[in-house]
């Protein structure tokens, strides 16, 4: 998944106590969580949605928890490198993985990862939801979804889609746009989102599939055009545009998913403090209006039920990945 900006060297941040807080107790029998600073990794650059969301949550966190988090960046193909590292920590809760689709994605793309995506962490809490785009230029001849669609129906394979890279969420939407609406349409991958958005505004491509969050300047600039949303439901960002499902593509549902998760083996009574943490740092304002600026439907859930996503996850996106017959690395 693109879930941030191009990769780059790793980076540490320590996010600040903004006032003292006790340190919890989880059982009279065992030693205090947490005892020590928490490390999130996260597998995505500085800058991003996902290293954003890090940095919102974490802030909150630590002064729900009574001790500082630091947010540690280290980017990889495939999210790898950080989720390997959470893999094979010490499962006391002080180690911590920030999940997103990627990692289902991941198991798809790769034919064997170093560790078992479903076994060797357990779920913390999802962070929220952050919605893909079909966008088109200011200048496009294309008013309406159902314009796209009618289109690339009388003229197969004329229609040219861009996405970043192969294999990438956005790739991926668009694949299953064009099978789920039944069209036959030519991808064009880009190394990064701002050749996609030149390539859209020069007219190289028709129609981009973009995360939300960064092509709001664009739109609220006049630029690009949102013609739908990816998920079931419209984005509080652009109210006034409907989602693919609205606009007569039945059945087309995607959205992007930060969570939290930790190693397996992290005792139940440390993950629901965690739990309990990023629970009240999701609902607080400060971090809500943060990350609804981006696009982002903030949303905390059960240990449970992210690991009920991320299963259901896997499987479809690797049922994409078979039928864009893109072969596992």
């Amino acid at each position: 998944m693109h879930n941030g900006s191009t990769f780059s060297p790793r980076r540490r941040h320590v996010v600040a106590l903004l006032g003292a807080a006790a340190v919890p107790v989880i059982a009279p029998a065992q030693a205090r969580f947490p005892d020590k600073p928490i490390t999130l990794l996260v597998p995505f650059a500085p800058g991003g949605i996902a290293d954003i969301t890090a940095r919102a949550v974490s802030e909150v966190m630590a002064q729900k928890l009574g001790q500082p988090m630091i947010v540690d960046n280290r980017p990889s193909a495939g999210s790898i490198v950080a989720s390997q590292a959470v893999a094979t920590a010490k499962p006391d809760g002080h180690t911590l993985l920030l999940m997103s689709n990627g990692n289902a994605v991941s198991v798809g793309l790769f034919k064997k990862l170093p560790y078992d995506t479903k076994k060797d962490f357990v779920g913390v809490s999802t962070l929220g939801y952050f919605d893909l785009g079909v966008f088109v230029a200011s200048s496009s001849r294309f008013t309406l979804l159902k314009d796209v669609v009618a289109y690339a129906k009388a003229h197969p394979g004329k229609l040219n889609v861009g996405t970043i890279a192969a294999g990438s969420t956005q790739h991926l939407a668009a694949k299953m746009f064009e099978t789920v609406a039944g069209l036959e349409v030519a991808l064009i991958p880009y190394k990064g989102s701002p050749a996609v958005l030149a390539a859209l505004r020069s007219g190289e491509i028709d129609v981009a599939f973009e995360i939300l969050g960064p092509m709001l300047p664009q739109v609220q600039a006049g630029m690009v055009k949102a013609l739908a949303v990816s998920s079931d439901r419209r984005n509080p960002a652009l109210p006034e545009v409907p989602t693919a499902i609205e606009a007569g593509v039945a059945g087309y549902n995607v959205a992007s998913w930060n969570a939290l998760a930790a190693p397996a083996g992290t005792p139940p009574a440390v993950v629901e403090l965690l739990n309990r943490a990023a629970r009240e740092a999701v609902a607080s304002p400060a971090v809500r209006d943060k990350l609804a600026k981006l696009g982002m439907r903030t949303s905390a859930s059960s240990p449970a039920e992210l690991e009920k996503l991320l299963a259901s996850e896997i499987d479809r996106w690797s049922a994409v990945i078979r039928a864009a017959k893109i072969e596992p690395e």
